[in-house]
């Protein structure tokens, strides 16, 4: 859930005037308004009456906005609970796997971002076999990883479990399937994902062998699976981060995946808390929804 159309729709609901609204905001009236609509759509319901001359709340805006004015505040509150200085110097150097904290970055990093507004973030593109290690070596202060295991040395706060997907060519008998399970997929060759983890292998074996076609990161999934015309395993935010032409995307049984935040045990920088009290955060109100 969009925790700034959340922060949006309460100060709507206080004001009943877009326009106020959205210059508490900082944003013009026309975007703010698309915020409010798109989370409208999300719940399946509207929260305001709109017409030419005023603004007010539907019964479902009625019982929605008390329980997210909750939310948010038991969201500020966990990333309160890390006792930071609002000038935080320095840079903050993020590996990422594949498409990271997918839908929830955004939020997580609105609240570093209003904890820490002086933090300057570099990214760096982790394969599944340098994942772990990168944060060992200290190549990064912290993680975004997909967590198959063999990281029990390291701090992992689980932030994201998303169903897992087949990826499969645009031609494959498959495509057109509604859902997939390991005995459907059973004796095709599966492009294989490499690292360090046997996790990983357990993960990614499906229903079929272990084949010669290899991929290092889950941005080559959809290539390796387009060039060889073999199938291959990801996780549902794919669909959405790694779109391709020649592939489809078809959910499939079998193991979750799992996104985590890893960091060594006992680091003591700031920033690294705040990242770290922020995905839980954010974490915790995905998975709590608070319907209309």
């Amino acid at each position: 859930m969009d925790v700034r159309a959340l922060r949006y729709a309460v100060t709507l609901a206080e004001t009943l005037h877009f326009g106020r609204a959205a210059q508490a905001h900082f944003i013009a009236a026309q975007p703010f308004g698309r915020r409010i609509q798109a989370l409208e759509r999300e719940l399946g319901t509207p929260l305001f009456a709109r017409t030419s001359r005023r603004v007010a709340l539907t019964p479902a805006g009625e019982r929605f906005l008390p329980r997210a004015r909750q939310a948010l505040a038991g969201l500020d509150a966990l990333v309160d609970e890390v006792d930071v200085r609002r000038d935080v110097p320095g840079v903050l150097r993020i590996g990422v796997l594949g498409f990271g904290l997918a839908d929830l970055w955004p939020d997580v990093w609105d609240l570093v971002e209003a904890r820490c507004p002086d933090l300057v973030v570099e990214t760096v593109e982790l394969t599944w076999a340098d994942q772990y290690d990168a944060v060992r070596s200290g190549e990064v202060d912290l993680a975004l990883v997909h967590d198959v295991g063999g990281a029990d040395d390291l701090a992992l706060d689980r932030v994201l479990t998303t169903g897992r997907v087949a990826v499969v060519p645009v031609r494959s008998e498959f495509a057109g399937a509604d859902r997939l399970t390991g005995s459907d997929v059973a004796g095709h060759r599966l492009v294989s994902p490499v690292g360090a983890s046997a996790g990983l292998a357990e993960w990614g074996e499906g229903g079929g062998g272990r084949g010669r076609v290899t991929v290092r990161s889950p941005a080559g999934v959809a290539t390796a699976v387009a060039t060889s015309g073999w199938l291959g395993l990801h996780a549902e935010p794919a669909r959405r981060f790694f779109p391709h032409p020649g592939v489809r995307y078809v959910p499939m049984d079998g193991p979750p995946a799992t996104v985590a935040v890893a960091s060594r045990p006992g680091e003591r920088r700031d920033a690294v808390a705040v990242v770290r009290a922020a995905a839980r955060a954010v974490s915790g109100l995905d998975r709590n929804r608070i319907g209309a």
